[in-house]
């Protein structure tokens, strides 16, 4: 079972249950009561779960298990609170997130990107920055069916009459701007798409395309069965790096586009996994 799948029958257990054991969530999920205390300590750690004596319960402060605030008590209008971390800061808003570190890098890989898109076919985009950069190239495709979860890649499209958007459904996961969960999940198996474009915060030859975020990365595993061909989109500030779910195994990676910068020995042992490196 790969980590994500793991991370996300726990989180389930536990907010089904209300409270739960590591003794019943080992023997619920059959696994180690160690690899239980590892799962739900990170859990824990980004502000999904509520650690208790002896186990874990879903989180407080009026946040649900996407980490959106849900209207409390003092909310006369019913309106959200902004979101805050596991430290009960406010999360920025995108108009307050970091300017984009690599912007030429970025727009480089997604021409190249669009490049490899075939008129007439359908294509599955995941979230992110690069996917999203690739999005608003497609203007100049002359029919196209975009599958996506993410709400950037749908905004960079929506004034396109040519390209057909099937946005499939969710949960809101503010942080990466995109629907995740198990209804996202589910809507993707029905799918099937030509090529399906990922990005992530880690490409390795040893693990593939990683994420940090578990909701993230079981909903990106179900794109990635949707699609054909597998392409991920990564600037050099990404190859090398992991972090920690698995989204796409190398393996499983047909097509890496990357830029110049990138580094030449995990390039050279990804070429050695079968990865189509292209350099934009």
């Amino acid at each position: 079972m790969l980590i994500a799948e793991r991370r996300r029958l726990l989180l389930e257990q536990v907010h089904d249950r209300g409270y739960v054991s590591f003794r019943e969530l080992a023997d619920a999920l059959d696994i180690s009561e160690s690899t239980v205390r590892r799962d739900l300590r990170s859990l824990v750690e980004e502000g999904l779960l509520t650690a208790t004596r002896g186990g874990v319960g879903p989180v407080r402060r009026g946040q649900d298990a996407a980490g959106v605030a849900a209207p409390g008590p003092g909310d006369a209008t019913g309106a959200p609170r902004p979101a805050a971390d596991r430290h009960g800061a406010a999360r920025p808003t995108p108009a307050e997130r970091p300017a984009d570190p690599v912007p030429h890098h970025r727009e480089a890989i997604a021409a190249h990107a669009a490049s490899l898109i075939v008129p007439g076919t359908a294509v599955l985009l995941g979230p992110g920055r690069t996917t999203t950069a690739l999005a608003r190239r497609l203007a100049g495709i002359e029919q196209l069916t975009v599958v996506t979860n993410s709400v950037a890649v749908t905004q960079a499209l929506i004034d396109l009459p040519q390209i057909d958007v099937v946005l499939v459904g969710g949960a809101l996961r503010r942080s990466i701007g995109a629907v995740v969960g198990p209804i996202t999940e589910q809507a993707l198996q029905g799918l099937r798409g030509a090529q399906v474009f990922l990005s992530g915060e880690g490409v390795t030859a040893e693990r593939g395309l990683t994420t940090p975020n578990v909701f993230a990365a079981a909903t990106d595993q179900a794109l990635m069965a949707a699609g054909r061909q597998v392409v991920v989109l990564a600037d050099h500030t990404k190859i090398g790096h992991d972090t920690m779910c698995q989204t796409v195994p190398s393996d499983r990676i047909d097509v890496l586009v990357t830029d110049d910068a990138a580094d030449p020995d995990t390039l050279r042992r990804l070429r050695a996994e079968g990865v189509d490196v292209r350099i934009a």
